[in-house]
């Protein structure tokens, strides 16, 4: 199992089959997955699917979701992390796009700025990946929040699938 990083009260690592009912509990949520676009799944091999897909996005890309694991009762509480975006988005193909999605009991804790910075930081200093993306529902203000907060810079708002998106960018310092 490889840890990606660590913070005061997280370790984000390499998501494993072993994660599949923590997923289960995360994507079958409506709540979580209110601007997203998405339906809630419904089953088990859903949810091993999904661990089956971000594997391989770590073999073919070099990176991919993380795990979060609350050190303190190493609890599988969400993921983080950086994706390889084909695209296109907004007119972007082929960036870096930087996420968060946890089980609801953990929100409202600062978990996703902690895991964000962390990203951040392994994009920019271990990757050396000149920009870092997101994107976030124009509504969803707890994630808009978290965005500006590790620093992203609003950049416009555009329509992604006829639903109203913020578009955020980070440049790496020289």
């Amino acid at each position: 199992m490889e840890i990606f990083a660590e913070t005061e009260r997280l370790l984000l690592r390499e998501i494993l089959p072993t994660d599949a009912d923590g997923l289960f509990a995360l994507n079958s949520d409506p709540e979580v997955l209110r601007y997203l676009g998405a339906e809630p799944i419904r089953t088990i091999e859903e949810s091993r699917a999904q661990v089956d897909f971000i594997r391989q996005q770590y073999l073919a890309n070099g990176i991919g979701r993380w795990a979060v694991v609350e050190k303190q009762t190493n609890a599988f509480i969400g993921w983080s992390g950086l994706k390889l975006v084909a695209g296109p988005t907004n007119g972007h193909s082929n960036y870096h796009d930087l996420g968060y999605r946890f089980v609801r009991q953990y929100w409202g804790r600062g978990y996703a700025t902690e895991a964000a910075h962390a990203a951040l930081r392994y994009g920019f200093d271990t990757l050396r990946l000149p920009a870092i993306y997101a994107v976030a529902d124009v509504e969803n203000t707890a994630s808009n929040q978290v965005l500006q907060k590790v620093g992203l810079q609003f950049i416009e708002t555009f329509a992604l699938e006829g639903v109203p998106h913020n578009w955020y960018e980070l440049r790496r310092r020289h």
